[in-house]
């Protein structure tokens, strides 16, 4: 089953490769030249150039950018021809189309690059033993993609300027292709955040690795952690304040992880109960039975419309923002950074502070 299904991928990148070469064969000054092979050659220059300055993954994104736009500017020309009554020649459409998804791919590279401050406001009812109860929550870092532990750590810097009770990080701090010293030094960063009552972690389904390449194993990340006082919560659960209660769960693949209704069983509900789950698709058992619910995981989406396609398969109950369901709010952060794409086109790159007020 697997092995069809790798041959299935890769029978449909080899066809999308092969389809970009042939779109950028009709430019005139490629087709009308008379030596056949050249042109072809030619043709294929482009190719191997996106692969040279990118990552297998990211130039098949651009590939395919690029032939998604200029078939929606075929249809667009399709509609303008009928009505003005008048042809454009392929070489028009095709540099529209080049010069469309440079702009598109090279903002989502902005926003991917750029990390962002969103900032939201929950209220309740019931009581916190103070005014305002401010969370930052940090998200699916992924060290090594979009910054190393030195850009890590100059995140955590800007961050840090900002009074908070608590600091969260909800998963996918590092992943498979991050090296012992952006961990180590990214563990350091957090110790720049000092909130109130401290820093907690939870995994998310990278941070113990999928593949055993990775020169550091989850003990050598567990003892960075603690060297640093950064609580790690596994169905953990803490009592913030008399009023306030954190619960950390194991991320969904852990096979041992405890259900929430058996995590809050002997929780007083009157409570205030924040849950801290890193993939946002427990929502049905979440609602109604925790107050505020803070995942990751699914990026915002990564790139329009990837999110909707993972709202209509189940794998997230939602993808980005604020959403509320019975009385439970739940914050899907989009991440500080990216994992193997370097385009954010369906959302940013961001860190979070929600501000709990009681109403």
């Amino acid at each position: 089953m697997f092995n069809m299904f790798m041959i299935m991928i890769t029978s449909t990148l080899v066809l999308t490769i092969i389809l970009f070469i042939t779109r950028i064969h009709k430019f005139s000054f490629i087709k009308n030249i008379n030596n056949k092979v050249l042109s072809w050659f030619i043709s294929i220059i482009p190719v191997i150039i996106i692969f040279l300055f990118f990552n297998y993954v990211n130039a098949l994104v651009i590939i395919l950018h690029y032939l998604i736009i200029l078939g929606i500017i075929h249809l667009f020309y399709l509609l303008y021809k009928k009505i003005v009554k008048k042809e454009l020649s392929y070489n028009i459409l095709g540099y529209i189309a080049i010069i469309v998804t440079t702009i598109y791919l090279g903002l989502g590279a902005y926003l991917d690059y750029h990390v962002f401050e969103t900032k939201y406001q929950i209220y309740t009812e019931k009581e916190l033993g103070q005014d305002n109860f401010r969370i930052i929550q940090i998200s699916d870092s992924h060290v090594g993609t979009a910054f190393d532990g030195n850009g890590f750590y100059k995140h955590m810097e800007n961050i840090s300027h900002i009074k908070s009770d608590i600091v969260v990080i909800t998963g996918d701090f590092v992943d498979d292709d991050t090296n012992f010293n952006d961990m180590k030094k990214s563990c350091e960063a957090l110790s720049l955040l000092k909130p109130k009552y401290g820093i907690y972690f939870i995994y998310g389904n990278h941070d113990k690795g999928y593949f055993d390449y990775r020169n550091f194993k989850d003990q050598d990340l567990r003892k960075e952690l603690n060297k640093y006082n950064i609580h790690i919560l596994e169905d953990d659960i803490i009592n913030i304040n008399d009023n306030i209660i954190l619960i950390g769960r194991k991320d969904k693949s852990d096979k041992a992880r405890k259900s929430i209704q058996e995590l809050i069983k002997d929780i007083d509900s009157n409570k205030y109960i924040i849950d801290l789950n890193h993939q946002p698709n427990d929502f049905e058992n979440e609602m109604n039975n925790v107050d505020l619910v803070l995942s990751g995981h699914s990026h915002g989406g990564q790139l329009f419309p990837l999110g909707y396609f993972g709202l209509l398969t189940g794998s997230n109950d939602e993808f980005y923002g604020l959403h509320q369901r019975g009385t439970t709010n739940f914050i899907v952060n989009s991440g500080i950074s990216d994992w193997a794409i370097d385009f954010k086109t369906g959302t940013k790159s961001e860190y979070v502070v929600i501000d709990v007020k009681k109403k």
